[in-house]
């Protein structure tokens, strides 16, 4: 099937947004490295830049394609603290909210996203929304998924997916009319591993590729 204009557009915006994230990478830094089709216009990026970095990766896929690339890549320990951590999303709304998660590895990215000084997100600008929406991917335990389920009651499990580690993999389609709201109800709820809503308040700036242009967003 032939994508159209618009997929190779934005492909396009992907890797724009990818190579200015890059260029914010300096020698000898510790890098975080997400998951998802815009961290594989990242990898390849960084990688051009030939600098001695130490990373780490959110998932195994992230993890064997970066070495592919000549990266160094190891695991989050001590010291557990990175200099920038750098990812896409699914969504990015006005006031600095974000979904992410499609990829089912959203535990990994927060706390990869936690530990980092600077929290950079890459996205084109079919991820801007006016307000976030469902679905919003949720990691459980397989211990009382049906407990679970039941407690959260509007959500579907992603059959054959797993997370990184193993996790159950939920799509939660309730509404997300109160980010801040919803973000606590799905943290305090028993068997969910992590959500994927992230506040504003871990984000540095959004890096917007749109039409070859790079814009700058900052919570």
């Amino acid at each position: 099937m032939n994508p159209g204009p618009l997929a190779g557009a934005t492909e396009d915006d992907k890797r724009v947004a990818a190579q200015a994230a890059a260029a914010l990478v300096d020698d000898g830094m510790r890098v975080g490295l997400g998951t998802g089709s815009t961290v594989a216009h990242l990898l390849p990026a960084l990688a051009e830049r030939r600098l001695s970095i130490a990373c780490v990766a959110t998932s195994p896929r992230t993890e064997a394609a970066a070495r592919a690339l000549g990266l160094e890549v190891g695991p989050l320990e001590s010291p557990a603290r990175l200099d920038i951590a750098i990812d896409g999303a699914d969504q990015v709304a006005p006031d600095g909210w974000l979904v992410k998660g499609g990829g089912g590895a959203h535990t990994r990215e927060k706390i990869v996203a936690a530990a980092a000084d600077r929290f950079v997100v890459i996205v084109d600008a079919t991820k801007l929304v006016d307000a976030l929406r469902p679905p919003v991917p949720l990691e459980l335990l397989e211990f009382g998924l049906a407990a679970t389920m039941a407690h959260l009651g509007t959500a579907h499990v992603r059959h054959g997916e797993r997370s990184p580690d193993g996790g159950v993999l939920v799509d939660f389609v309730g509404a997300v009319d109160d980010p801040t709201s919803l973000a606590a109800r799905l943290a305090a709820t028993p068997g969910v591993v992590e959500h994927g809503l992230f506040p504003p308040s871990m984000v540095d700036v959004v890096l917007v590729g749109d039409h070859g242009a790079v814009t700058r967003l900052t919570p």
